[in-house]
């Protein structure tokens, strides 16, 4: 039996008007630039600590720099889809609503996917820095 996965909430944003979406892509470029900070700390945090376990620390700070390189490329994304609406509204020949609600769609579970796993990025963090 074929089944269809349901997000009721993201099946329901796509339908709604480009506005909203247009919102919620604000949203996320608020909450990549906290992350970005968050990082900043984290990096600060863990610089502070005089003796480190090398590895464990290591991996640590590598995973910071990736995710602060991974939030401008997330940025950029959400950054560019803000301009596929602004084309979009302007009425430009070969662009359709369809266009921007699948990209929407797409940045929608990258979102999700990051946040899940910023949040286990920050546990780690924060077990570590308890050890110390």
């Amino acid at each position: 039996m074929n089944t269809k996965t349901f997000n009721q909430k993201s099946d329901f944003l796509l339908g709604v008007g480009l506005d909203i979406l247009h919102r919620e892509s604000m949203e996320w470029l608020d909450t990549i630039y906290f992350w970005k900070d968050e990082t900043r700390f984290f990096a600060d945090l863990l610089q502070k600590k005089e003796v480190m376990e090398l590895e464990y620390g290591e991996m640590l700070s590598n995973l910071d720099k990736i995710h602060e390189n991974l939030f401008d490329y997330l940025a950029d994304d959400i950054i560019s889809h803000e301009k596929l609406l602004a084309r979009l509204e302007k009425g430009e020949k070969g662009l359709a609503d369809a266009d921007y609600r699948d990209t929407h769609k797409e940045l929608k579970k990258c979102m999700e996917l990051f946040t899940s796993d910023f949040r286990e990025f920050k546990k780690m963090v924060f077990g570590y820095v308890k050890k110390l």
